[in-house]
């Protein structure tokens, strides 16, 4: 089993009322990972620890365990209308995209960063590349 397959399995559960959210979710995920317009995976890591919430992303970047992140920490790193523009999108409830995005985002950048630091371009892009058609094909 696979990276993407983990992360779809761990996400599914209970967290999505159906298999079209998770598929929705994972997609919207990747592409906030590497939207240009934001930085990309950058830009994700430094707006998390511009919020206050530096001391978890540097976990998800570094080579150690992952620290956990809420749902109420993911509305307030992300802001409540960039979770609420995820929830149309996914045809999610805003509570499943914040529970969603706080069990996906400590993974996905965990397994995007193996060496503990991120790197832009190149390696993450072919990366995420991979990833997405896995996740998509």
């Amino acid at each position: 089993m696979g990276l993407l397959d983990d992360l779809a399995k761990n996400v599914g559960g209970s967290l999505f009322s159906d298999e079209k959210n998770k598929d929705n979710m994972l997609n919207v995920v990747m592409g906030m990972i590497s939207d240009k317009k934001t930085g990309g995976l950058g830009g994700l890591v430094e707006s998390f620890a511009k919020k206050g919430f530096g001391d978890l992303v540097t976990s998800w970047v570094g080579t150690g365990e992952n620290k956990s992140i809420s749902g109420s920490q993911i509305q307030e790193a992300l802001g409540h209308d960039q979770v609420q523009q995820v929830a149309k999108e996914t045809g999610a409830s805003h509570e499943e995209v914040s529970s969603g995005l706080a069990s996906l985002l400590p993974q996905i950048i965990d397994k995007l960063t193996p060496e503990g630091k991120v790197s832009e371009g190149g390696m993450m892009d072919q990366g995420i590349d991979m990833l997405k058609k896995s996740l998509f094909s």
